[in-house]
């Protein structure tokens, strides 16, 4: 049997010839029409967008965790009530989006992609940094959609194995439109329209001592937050059962997404919490 029999199954030979490691370097040589911003015309968008807000990061005790809320808008309109907003992206690290729906899950989407086809091709995954550093050339890449109204503002978390302190080992990234990195010092961050909000909330309770449990009450307890003052973040659900997304990256565990019916424990306790303050 040879590959003439089956036209078609073997692989081109661009794919086994040696090269860079990185994903978006072999699409952009053989298929550059896949990359995202590569099917971008010029000029402003002339149809409402799907933008999906907020995402908020915290770094504890033993890690770190990302969470996002579940509202996508489309101008004064509530898009989706269920977007799913941040993103286990390899087994150290995850990554929220805030910015146009459509293109930051695509871009998630091949980042992880290109996290793994590294992990292949070398027989070891990137470092933190290198990992940190691939998405800001994938930010970059975007920028001309970025100009024409299409941004796109990922956050990105990781947990440090190479840290010489693991009290310090969870690690929050964020990223300007250019692809420029800036790692965020103070233990917590958040982007998208309630990001003011969360941030806010999140100076009053911070605790860099907190434990897994701490932080997840912290983060829901920022998006609620936001979700009282910006029309664009949705709050907890209770009636469709809808609560925010949360992922943890430990040592011991790697990357997890909470259960939902953790996640859901937490968010009623802290909607209790506040009706009886209301009261």
């Amino acid at each position: 049997m040879n590959d003439r029999s089956y036209p078609g199954a073997a692989l081109p030979a661009a794919y086994l010839a040696p090269g860079s490691s990185s994903f978006v370097d072999l699409l952009r040589a053989q298929a550059p029409d896949l990359l995202p911003a590569r099917r971008v015309t010029a000029g402003a968008p002339a149809v409402e967008l799907t933008h999906g807000t907020t995402i908020v990061a915290i770094a504890f005790r033993d890690g770190v965790l990302i969470a996002g809320d579940r509202r996508a808008t489309q101008g004064n309109v509530i898009a989706h009530r269920d977007m799913r907003k941040v993103f286990v992206t390899d087994e150290y690290s995850a990554v929220g989006i805030a910015g146009v729906a459509g293109f930051a899950v695509e871009m998630v989407r091949l980042y992880t992609f290109e996290l793994e086809h590294y992990e292949k091709m070398e027989g070891v995954s990137l470092s933190l940094d290198g990992k940190a550093n691939r998405l800001g050339s994938l930010i970059k890449s975007n920028l001309d959609a970025a100009m024409a109204g299409l941004a796109v503002l990922p956050l990105f978390v990781g947990y440090d194995l190479d840290a010489s302190d693991p009290r310090r080992a969870g690690r929050i990234i964020t990223y300007d439109i250019t692809g420029g990195r800036f790692d965020e010092h103070a233990g917590y961050h958040s982007v998208g329209s309630g990001s003011v909000y969360a941030k806010s909330a999140l100076k009053k309770v911070y605790d860099p001592d907190a434990n897994a449990d701490g932080a997840v009450r912290a983060a829901i307890e920022a998006l609620y937050d936001a979700a009282d003052d910006d029309s664009a973040t949705g709050g907890p659900d209770l009636v469709r059962r809808i609560f925010p997304v949360v992922i943890t990256v430990t040592a011991a565990d790697g990357a997890v997404q909470l259960s939902e019916e953790a996640t859901a424990a937490v968010a009623e306790a802290v909607v209790a919490d506040r009706a009886r303050a209301a009261e």
